[in-house]
């Protein structure tokens, strides 16, 4: 007889079938923090405002997150990713990070349309306010049209005439923009009446829910591929390893996520690749490099001659060994790569290490970087068993430590 699984109290009350709905749309929100109608996902907004009283309870208690949901929108106000440099908008400069901001604030005033040259007028009227120099060329003007189209991407802002591409030219052409108070007033996630400076910002935007402890961990599991012990501090890290089992059960029901516990820490991952923003393995040439590389990077390569691993599981890797692992590898299999991604082998190798920064198997470490025990889960195993040889059968050896052992193992 089969045994069913306890469901958490946040979705005590529900049927199975809207407990998944309620588990689909809280993934949804987890990846569009700001849901609306003819954006991505925007079609499963009924559904949200649905069941918005459960998703409004559920992020709450898990995460301490608030939602708002209205029927022209919802609004998942997540914590900022903190010091973290590898979150965040890759399209996005830090000066079109600005002009998002200044382009925010100036649209606060304007009602529900205006002309792109008044748009930019006020724009450059509010970062001469809080002294930040606004240089019309190219450069700028480029950095100002990202963060328009950015805003238009959330939908707070449309193009109703003309278009905002037309900054870029000579003679910039003009364009009537409509603003969407109702979203322009939801955007803003950090407590901005609170803090003084922008650092004190960006922690006050990241620091855990009520529960303090408990919304920490949880929010690293379901926003974070891999939660190391050595990361957390040692009440965190506690929590998580005498939680283990509950939390797998509760990420998986709530959030359709799987969670594997090792023992330096717990990955989770989700079996539809929704939540996945850089999914690994893939097929270019950087990432199956990568993915040959780690072997060597982790010391479990035939030519490896010394353990390099640290008591906290990581291996460091130096700029010259990453040179050297990529170089052997275009060598070796020349005709497996693209030309165009290993004619500049330091810009391969430079890739290299951006994707292992972003999968979170790596961190910088002074020039070079350390190597993430969760990338052993990707090291390559022989596709077939071996054909058992005559004679004697040999005895077994003693098993090796990894650094990523099953939990209790040794």
């Amino acid at each position: 007889m089969a045994v069913r699984t306890q469901r958490p109290d946040v979705l005590g009350g529900l049927s199975d079938i809207d407990a998944a709905n309620v588990a689909r749309c809280a993934k949804v929100l987890l990846r569009h923090p700001l849901l609306r109608p003819g954006g991505p996902d925007g079609d499963l907004l009924p559904l949200v405002y649905r069941h918005r009283v459960a998703l409004q309870e559920m992020f709450a208690a898990l995460l301490g997150y608030r939602l708002v949901v209205q029927r022209r929108f919802a609004r998942l106000y997540k914590a900022g990713p903190g010091d973290d440099a590898t979150r965040g908008e890759p399209a996005l400069s830090p000066r079109a990070y600005a002009y998002v901001c200044l382009t925010m604030a100036a649209l606060t005033g304007v009602g529900k349309q205006v002309l792109l040259s008044r748009l930019v007028a006020d724009i450059r009227a509010t970062a001469s306010e809080v002294d930040i120099t606004a240089a019309d060329d190219i450069g700028d003007r480029r950095a100002l049209t990202a963060a328009l189209r950015h805003l238009i991407g959330l939908g707070v802002i449309t193009e109703t005439d003309g278009t905002v591409a037309g900054l870029i030219g000579e003679s910039p052409a003009e364009a009537l923009i409509t603003i969407h108070t109702d979203l322009l007033g939801q955007l803003l996630a950090g407590p901005l009446g609170e803090a003084e400076t922008a650092g004190e910002l960006i922690t006050l935007a990241a620091s855990p829910g009520q529960l303090g402890t408990e919304h920490a961990v949880r929010r690293r599991l379901v926003e974070n591929p891999v939660t190391l012990y050595a990361d957390l501090p040692p009440a965190e890290a506690d929590w998580l390893l005498r939680g283990q089992r509950r939390e797998s059960v509760l990420l998986e029901r709530c959030f359709g996520l799987i969670t594997e516990t090792r023992a330096e820490g717990v990955a989770v991952t989700d079996p539809e690749e929704y939540l996945t923003d850089v999914v690994f393995p893939s097929t270019g040439t950087v990432a199956r490099i990568t993915l040959l590389a780690l072997p060597e990077l982790l010391g479990e390569s035939e030519e490896s001659e010394e353990d390099t691993r640290r008591p906290d599981g990581r291996v460091p890797v130096s700029p010259a060994a990453l040179r050297e692992v990529c170089a052997r590898l275009v060598e070796d299999y020349p005709a497996a790569w693209s030309r165009q991604a290993t004619e500049d082998l330091d810009a391969l190798v430079a890739a290299v290490a951006e994707l292992l920064v972003k999968l979170t198997l790596a961190r910088p470490d002074g020039d070079g970087w350390l190597i993430s025990p969760a990338a052993h889960r990707w090291l390559p195993r022989p596709d077939d068993t071996p054909a058992k040889a005559a004679g004697p059968v040999p005895e077994a050896p003693e098993p090796g430590w990894s650094l990523f052992d099953e939990e209790g193992q040794s």
